[in-house]
């Protein structure tokens, strides 16, 4: 992993499963910086990135993640 990555990893808003389903902009994301409201999915690594403002989401490690 490079520092790079290493960088956006610790950067990334960390998720359990009782957060799940997760959505962008976040509860603490301020009100001036929100764009639409965009549901997450996350791949099989439990990472999701949003497609307006590109802040990561990742889950916890060990996170229980409820099925429909």
């Amino acid at each position: 992993m490079t520092n790079a990555t290493q960088s956006a990893a610790a950067a990334a808003v960390e998720l359990d499963g009782k957060d799940l389903p997760a959505h962008c902009p976040n509860p603490a994301m301020p009100l001036w910086s929100s764009h639409p409201r965009v549901f997450l999915e996350f791949n099989h690594d439990g990472v999701a990135k949003c497609p307006y403002c590109g802040t990561a989401y990742r889950l916890k490690p060990g996170a229980v993640v409820p099925h429909h």
